[in-house]
């Protein structure tokens, strides 16, 4: 705990004079209860990148698809199978960081299921586009309670909600394969939502009247090719999507569509998508929480 037990610096205390005592006690309390305070707020981060290679996650590349976004041959890639090297390590300003080439839809997946955690990490963009995706915002998504076959959504990824990574729109809530969520929200148009912390509690997901699709209040993402720090933060059935420090909504109710019933959905694998643009991800660590921070949720 530090230099001294608590009965050493009670013993301390006893050799001063009382005049001496007067005047140290209260320095060394605050000492003490400095390093006990310090202690007590020990982080158990837990690498999920080694900043080596991609030990501890699967790759699933789906389907071949044309410059319209249509399968070529319907038939996935499948798990582990990249010959495209979609999902590689590579050296930027002398750290090794894993390279999405975007070059095909799919994602990298770990191996094991999280629930109730703090998720820590690090993207920036590159250059390259293709495909469909050519001359738009350039795309990507973290994919957290990740469950079910892989390439439910679009041949290429499991079930899951996503914490959408996309020019402009990081923050983003999308309901993948069958997630589910309520969030609060306004309506801004036929088919828009946008994040309101006073707003309508509402159902987002493939079936529900507002869509699957809610939209970030305000923009916290830093210029194209700058590096962005992303956190989330899951515990029971509620998430909070974090762009640079900043709130960008909380998810109330993380459930999904299973059978044609709603089921929880709060917990699963995560996966970091690859969705037709060059990107970059680093730093990519988690720890379990007992509680979301209470200031995100003010």
């Amino acid at each position: 705990m530090g230099l001294f037990s608590f009965n050493g610096y009670i013993r301390l205390i006893n050799v001063l004079t009382m005049k001496t005592a007067k005047v140290v006690l209260p320095l060394l309390l605050c000492v003490f209860l400095s390093a006990f305070t310090y202690s007590g707020k020990k982080n158990h981060w837990k690498k999920l990148y080694d900043g080596r290679n991609l030990t501890g996650w699967d790759v699933y590349i789906g389907p071949d698809l044309d410059n319209d976004g249509k399968p070529i041959t319907g038939k996935p890639l499948g798990l582990n199978n990249d010959p495209r090297f979609v999902f590689t390590i590579v050296k930027d300003d002398g750290e090794k960081v894993i390279r999405v080439s975007g070059q095909n839809w799919g994602a990298i997946s770990t191996h094991k299921e999280y629930e109730d955690y703090h998720l820590h990490l690090m993207f920036k963009w590159g250059k390259l586009q293709w495909g469909q995706k050519k001359g738009k915002k350039k795309d990507s998504g973290v994919l957290y309670h990740s469950v079910g076959s892989y390439g439910a959504d679009y041949g290429a990824w499991m079930r899951s909600q996503e914490f959408q990574i996309e020019e402009g729109n990081c923050g983003d809530y999308w309901g993948v394969a069958g997630g589910m969520a309520d969030i609060r929200a306004d309506k801004k148009s036929e088919s828009e939502y946008v994040y309101n912390p006073q707003g309508k509690l509402t159902v987002f997901g493939e079936k529900s009247e507002a869509g699957r699709h809610c939209i970030k209040s305000g923009d916290a993402e830093n210029p194209t090719g700058q590096w962005n720090t992303l956190d989330l933060y899951c515990h029971g059935d509620t998430s909070i999507h974090v762009v640079n420090g900043k709130v960008m909504m909380v998810l109330y109710h993380n459930r999904q569509m299973q059978d044609g019933k709603e089921q929880p959905l709060t917990k699963g694998k995560i996966q970091i998508q690859s969705e037709g643009a060059e990107a970059f991800y680093k730093d990519i660590i988690i720890q379990p929480i007992d509680e979301l921070p209470a200031e995100l949720l003010r």
